[in-house]
């Protein structure tokens, strides 16, 4: 086998909204199941990754509901399963890395929250490390952002702007290529 499927943190946290605030693209959790089953079905192994929060207040520490992971991932028979508390799936326990190495897996497809976050940065190491990187763009989703950045003051930027920005980025940059689920399923 040379592909994983790694689904990066789809928490029931992120559908907290009054937490989050406005997000995108409401097909992320149909792909992301269209992409599990097809690497069922393939019998291609999955590494499912989740995020615990070292943050008390935080919806994703491992002590809140929000850490459980959506039902369609819950359901999948995981591979290997990373826990992590930073944005790289690379930096979790087990160490991914080594175990991709020793399964002599060189392609990731890659999916999950959020697109410019843990998806990005995992992406982007995953390159780094000489993987073959794939996104599923559509079978991730972010949401707005907005933080005061020295030397330009207030910045937001929506959604749907962060996920064009990390494709953007990802792609341009060497790092990965952007693909669509129909693209990738059967």
């Amino acid at each position: 086998m040379s592909r994983a499927l790694l689904v990066i943190d789809m928490q029931r946290a992120f559908d907290d909204l009054s937490f989050w605030g406005p997000t995108t693209n409401p097909e992320c959790e149909a792909n992301v199941a269209a992409l599990a089953a097809q690497w069922t079905r393939a019998g291609e192994p999955i590494v499912v990754v989740h995020h615990d929060s070292t943050s008390p207040g935080s919806p994703l520490n491992p002590d809140e509901p929000g850490n459980a992971l959506v039902d369609v991932v819950a359901a999948i028979e995981p591979a290997l399963t990373v826990g992590k508390n930073v944005n790289s799936a690379f930096y979790g326990d087990p160490d991914l890395h080594a175990w991709l190495q020793a399964k002599e897996i060189t392609e990731l497809v890659i999916c999950g929250i959020q697109t410019n976050m843990c998806v990005e940065t995992t992406a982007r190491m995953a390159g780094n490390l000489g993987y073959d990187v794939t996104v599923a763009l559509d079978a991730t989703r972010t949401f707005d952002l907005t933080t005061d950045v020295a030397g330009l003051g207030v910045v937001t930027r929506t959604a749907d702007e962060l996920m064009a920005t990390t494709a953007l980025d990802l792609q341009a940059g060497g790092f990965a290529t952007i693909a669509t689920t129909a693209s990738l399923v059967d």
